[in-house]
């Protein structure tokens, strides 16, 4: 696919993104609802889609909801919650066949837009509060969520330097929120942020299939009425505060194996035109197995038990995993250090940059054939404030040399080290 472009429109202070294809032979339909991170709202805007799946108005009973998917030859309906920057994002999904599949009197896109609009929209709720049942089995089922993070030391470790690094920032919060608000929440409590968080959440809907944005404006406005108080939009909250001295968290926790993490800022982000340079920098750091964390400090010295890096572009930071022995912490931050140096001395050899740059592009062209993550690439445009198609991003990647990747190394500051180990004293 070349170029791909969206068609777009506005309904109800909600934006519409639609691209007519028949490459695909379903309809993918994504609805996003993004808020700010803040302490007080991100746990009940976390605990929303969970309830939201279990029943509507008209599909009460969670038995019913999920028949009615069966009905529609077996549609998919899911969510997702994360952050993009400092926003928190909820994410629904719903895939269903394309019409021309399928022998029925009336058009599955419109009963597939009629079931979102309703799940999200007119949930199961009586006198002003969800359904107790569903908030209390729903409120468990997050908080086990949780838990499996608190669980995975190897999850823990990344959240905790997260955590410690962006201290002050709203990127700091998980964007499932904490055990103890979910505790205090109640069902009408959440019924009353929910109806306010519909009403004033930007939301943006995509579908992506053999239709029009005519059609989908129309089965927007009739499956999402009520005019909302946000036309939609989200500003860039860059965050990029930088400590005087690297700051060094040492954490003890009954642990046999030490988990190293290193938050760095990159001060790029998805919207600048150095982007691309930094999934370079990123990529040939410790992206993937050729990358020079994995070779120099896994493979070479054997220090650890896996080595990598991580970019998040709507923020402007790069994260460094690790997994280390415990008397192996020094030396570990030694090498891991060399290695950043080594990226600002422009130490980058032609087959880490060839390499890289086919990692990179082939991830790229992979996308174009996935619906969804067409989708997704166009909304972290949206988020972002700038018009970058899958095109533009391959050539660009491919147009990155040596001295690109050296000058953006130049600006990516070492911030925090954080260091999760056992509980004996010394390091």
């Amino acid at each position: 696919m070349k170029n791909v472009q969206f068609q777009r429109g506005t309904v109800h202070n909600i934006r519409v993104h639609v691209l007519p294809t028949e490459q695909f032979k379903t309809y993918a339909i994504s609805v996003y609802v993004g808020s700010r991170l803040q302490e007080e709202t991100v746990t009940p805007t976390a605990l929303i889609p969970f309830v939201l799946r279990r029943g509507t108005k008209v599909y009460p009973e969670t038995k019913q909801f999920r028949e009615r998917l069966d009905d529609l030859y077996g549609a998919g309906f899911g969510f997702d919650i994360y952050k993009r920057g400092d926003y928190q994002m909820v994410q629904f999904r719903m895939d269903l066949i394309q019409d021309d599949f399928v022998n029925s009197t009336e058009s599955l896109l419109e009963q597939g837009m009629r079931f979102v609009g309703e799940a999200i929209t007119q949930p199961a709720a009586q006198d002003g509060e969800f359904t107790s049942k569903y908030v209390d089995s729903e409120k468990t089922t997050l908080q086990k969520r949780i838990e499996s993070i608190i669980n995975d030391k190897v999850k823990y470790a990344a959240e905790r330097c997260i955590e410690e690094m962006c201290k002050g920032e709203p990127y700091r919060l998980h964007p499932l929120g904490t055990i103890e608000a979910l505790k205090q929440l109640t069902s009408k409590e959440l019924y009353t942020y929910y109806k306010q968080w519909l009403k004033e959440s930007p939301i943006d809907i995509y579908v992506v299939g053999k239709t029009t944005l005519k059609e989908v404006m129309a089965l927007v406005e009739s499956s999402f009425g009520g005019e909302r108080e946000v036309a939609g939009g989200y500003s860039t909250l860059q965050g990029q505060s930088k400590e005087a001295e690297v700051r060094e968290v040492i954490e003890e926790l009954d642990v046999k194996q030490g988990k190293l993490n290193l938050g760095l800022r990159t001060h790029t982000t998805y919207a600048d035109a150095a982007y691309p340079t930094m999934l370079m920098y990123n990529g040939i750091l410790g992206g993937y197995p050729h990358s020079k964390l994995f070779i120099n400090v896994r493979e070479k010295e054997s220090l650890a038990y896996y080595a990598s890096s991580r970019l998040d572009g709507h923020k402007g930071i790069l994260t460094i995993q690790s997994g280390i022995e415990l008397e192996n912490y020094e030396k570990a931050v030694a090498i891991i250090r060399q290695q950043l140096d080594a990226m600002t001395a422009g130490d980058i050899n032609d087959i880490e940059l060839q390499q890289t740059q086919a990692m990179i592009t082939g991830h790229l062209r992979q996308l174009q054939d996935s619906a969804f993550e067409l989708i997704s690439f166009d909304f972290n445009n949206i988020l972002s404030g700038v018009e970058r198609t899958v095109p533009d991003l391959i050539n660009d990647v491919l147009a990155v040399d040596k001295a690109q990747i050296q000058a953006a190394a130049g600006k990516v500051k070492l911030d925090t080290i954080y260091f999760l180990r056992d509980r004996k004293e010394g390091v």
